[in-house]
């Protein structure tokens, strides 16, 4: 490669070596998918010697062709494969063929999403998302607005942000972007469910108001927030004196993909004058099934809403969105400087999205969601998310019938929580043999499944974002966690 060619540029050279590179390299990822295993198996002393380098940076280059094939032989073939059917652990799914395009084109031209005069079509064509993201989850267009964000947890972040800055201005008349904190920040309070997601508390820690301000709601059955609990909690905080700001309601939890029951907490919140947050990173995909869509109907009727197009959306990290219902909230993250946002130009038509981002310089994520809706449509859609729904529901009924497992509940999105029963008293524990099955199923079988604890005990997980799992797939899975029982350690 000539030390001439560092970028893509108009010369006729740096093109055709940008191609070569290019397709280079698509020929290598290509060549390396030759297993349906989710992955190779090595542990981690086996990665750890496979990957380790003499020199990082060496004295002399040793030029793109060589450095490929040394990725090519170590690297690519231990990547962990998404896009394997054998592959159900996390909320982490595989990406779309036109969102990894859309990521080449991303990359290539580096926008920088903070001004205007850094990503002039990448702007618009962000605010123009935005508009019809909002329009999706019933907010009125012309009152709401969002942003791009690096994941749900920043996402969650910005609504928590929001609404602790709109109570301390609106109902304790102080303006916390100005003077900080106030003196009575200690008695503010934020109430989410017992199995929310941490970003709770971390967002809680960074907003300083410590876990503490974290009131854990108990929840039902089917591991939903219990809203007459809630209420209970509200009252009796009031009556300590203490400042209930927000609600924050979870779409899609991370192990059970349980849904909140929005119309109930979003009354609650109107009847104390809270903020209500929905953190959606999960099930917000849910609202494009034509035939599961009411289970998030109630999403129009929070204040702010996390999206999260890299699960149930099935696009590449990172690509997330923090969307409110009213769009002068974000006065909450404004600040111009004269180097980057300057308001004279602002009055010109020229957007700044730092106006309304945690972050400064921030990547052009939103084409990968113009380019993917576009590409499938509402039809498309609708079938890639009702299947991943319909698979879990299935894989439910034959667990849940069977005298060989235990579930935990009925999946309201696309999570299956349960574990197998040990064979008699006398074998291993029914923890230890979940453990085992698990670890098995990843380094011997190429398959990879979750693990978590439920009241106590370990369970294993299959998360199903993947539409191309079949119903003899998991019939298949079912089969082998039954073989692997009986094996011995």
């Amino acid at each position: 490669m000539s030390q001439n060619n560092l970028f893509l540029t108009s010369d006729i050279s740096d093109r055709a070596e940008y191609q070569r590179i290019l397709e280079k390299t698509a020929r290598a990822i290509a060549d390396s998918m030759t297993s349906p295993a989710a992955y190779e198996g090595l542990t981690p002393d086996e990665l750890k010697k496979v990957i380790r380098l003499q020199e990082l940076l060496p004295e002399k280059g040793l030029g793109f062709d060589k450095v490929l094939e040394e990725t090519a032989e170590k690297i690519l073939p231990n990547f962990l494969r998404p896009s394997s059917t054998s592959y159900m652990a996390h909320l982490h799914s595989p990406a779309l063929l036109e969102s990894i395009a859309a990521e080449l084109i991303l990359s290539t031209f580096n926008q920088s999403m903070d001004s205007w005069d850094q990503s002039p079509v990448a702007t618009e064509v962000e605010v123009e998302v935005v508009r019809e993201l909002c329009k999706l989850y019933g907010y009125d267009p012309e009152k709401s607005d969002g942003v791009f964000t690096s994941g749900g947890s920043q996402s969650n972040l910005s609504g928590l942000l929001l609404a602790r800055d709109w109570f301390c201005n609106s109902k304790l008349h102080y303006d916390v972007k100005k003077y900080g904190l106030p003196e009575n920040f200690r008695k503010m309070r934020l109430y989410t469910s017992c199995i929310s997601h941490f970003s709770m508390e971390k967002s809680a820690h960074m907003l300083g108001l410590g876990y503490e301000s974290v009131v854990k709601v108990p929840v039902n059955e089917a591991q939903q927030m219990d809203a007459r609990k809630l209420q209970e909690l509200i009252e009796r905080d009031l009556a300590c004196g203490n400042l209930p700001f927000c609600v924050a309601a979870t779409v899609g939890t991370t192990d059970y993909g349980s849904i909140d029951p929005l119309p109930e907490l979003h009354e609650i919140a109107e009847k104390y004058g809270l903020w209500l947050h929905a953190d959606a990173a999960y099930g917000s995909g849910v609202i494009l099934s034509d035939r599961y869509a009411s289970r998030v109907a109630g999403l129009h009727l929070c204040d702010s809403i996390t999206v999260d197009f890299h699960k149930m959306f099935l696009l590449p990290i990172s690509c997330s969105a923090s969307l409110i219902k009213d769009k002068e909230n974000f006065q909450t993250l404004t600040i111009h400087a004269d180097y980057l946002n300057r308001e004279e130009d602002e009055e010109d038509g020229y957007t700044n999205l730092v106006n309304k981002s945690m972050q400064t310089t921030r990547r052009f994520d939103a084409l990968k969601v113009w380019m993917a809706f576009q590409t499938r449509g509402k039809e498309g859609w609708s079938k890639i998310i009702t299947t991943c729904i319909e698979n879990a529901a299935y894989l439910y009924e034959k667990l849940h019938n069977s005298k060989d497992f235990e579930t935990v509940t009925k999946p309201e999105i696309s999570s299956v929580v349960f574990r197998l029963k040990p064979i008699s008293s006398s074998e291993e524990s029914g923890d230890e043999l979940n453990k085992r099955v698990r670890r098995t199923l990843l380094h011997r079988h190429g398959i990879v499944i979750g693990q978590t604890v439920f009241d106590g005990h370990v369970h294993l997980k299959f998360t199903l974002l993947n539409p191309l799992v079949t119903h003899e797939k998991l019939d298949e899975l079912i089969e082998l966690l039954l073989q692997l029982r009986t094996q011995s350690n």
